[in-house]
């Protein structure tokens, strides 16, 4: 039987070739790649089936780089984010490590370990400097990516995430959502499950027919075990965690209704990160406030972006 999430895929990859940006891998190290979607007139297409892609230019736009979270790859997570800002920007879409193609022989499972990935990558594809958006799982990788290179992140904009999952962070949100581990809530083995992810994801119920949600488990969450690992590296000890002093210009764009990470703890990391960050909230959005109120969000996200690169 036909997986009906792997079909739409060819069509999903035909709009983002649409929207003006093509496929590319990475080669960062031995044993270590990084697939990513990236501008169309950055690569020069092979003349032969058996050749590769090369970067031909840097960007000719400023530069916007969409970090995804932890249930689905880049483009399937800022599908509607892409075309409304290839217009204006070089936009780069990279999948973190054991999302899409990208993968590493390294047992290194940290946040910091993707950001310097991350980093390494952008810098080989030729980019300077950009505007990092990191949604969940991806705003911690850009949080950190902000610390360890402000020669190249120019500013931030965060949905939905933390500067760091401490244990007692996490211990209460697993508690206040009903899951007894990270692994329960992100890595779903069952429809159950994913309908549970999904109902304290979004703020509307979301209905699917049980045949799709199991053909979206069956695509989007491989590598299960390198997954789990990720979780294992992402939670630190209170003790461990300090409050950068982030030279750059950090936006928090929240859905109202999350309850994964609560506006109110985005207030308060606002506090926290001092005079240069901003919070502005959506109403009637949940965690997935970029799928939920895309139209909202993306206004929101360009008049921030213009702000630092127009």
């Amino acid at each position: 039987m036909v997986n009906l999430v792997a079909a739409q895929k060819p069509l999903m990859n035909a709009l983002m070739k649409m929207a003006g940006i093509t496929p590319y891998t990475v080669e960062i190290e031995s044993g270590t790649v990084m697939s990513f979607w990236v501008p169309s007139d950055t690569v020069k297409k092979p003349n032969k089936k058996h050749e590769k892609p090369q970067i031909i230019s840097q960007p000719k736009k400023p530069t916007v780089v969409l970090v995804h979270g932890f249930a689905a790859e880049g483009i399937v997570t800022w599908q509607f984010q892409i075309g409304a800002l290839t217009k204006k920007y070089s936009v780069y879409v990279p999948d973190l490590l054991f999302f899409g193609g990208s993968k590493t022989n390294k047992t290194e499972r940290s946040p910091t370990f993707q950001a310097q990935c991350l980093a390494a990558a952008l810098r080989k594809l030729g980019v300077e400097k950009c505007v990092v958006v990191g949604f969940s799982y991806g705003g911690m990788v850009a949080f950190k990516m902000a610390e360890m290179y402000p020669e190249m992140v120019q500013a931030l904009v965060i949905s939905g995430s933390i500067l760091a999952m401490t244990d007692s962070i996490s211990v209460t949100t697993l508690q206040e959502l009903g899951f007894s581990s990270s692994s329960e809530l992100l890595l779903p083995t069952s429809v159950k499950g994913l309908k549970a992810l999904l109902s304290v994801a979004a703020h509307k119920k979301l209905w699917f027919p049980d045949r799709l949600h199991r053909d979206f488990l069956e695509v989007m969450f491989s590598n299960r075990k390198e997954r789990g690992e990720l979780l294992e590296g992402l939670v630190i000890s209170n003790r461990d965690i300090t409050i950068p002093n982030f030279p750059q210009r950090i936006h928090l764009l929240w859905g109202e209704k999350d309850q994964i990470f609560k506006l109110e703890l985005a207030q308060n990391m606002k506090e926290q990160l001092g005079e240069k960050s901003t919070l502005e909230g959506i109403k009637k959005a949940g965690h997935l406030v970029h799928l939920e109120r895309p139209c909202v969000y993306n206004r929101c996200l360009k008049k921030f972006i213009d702000s630092i690169l127009v």
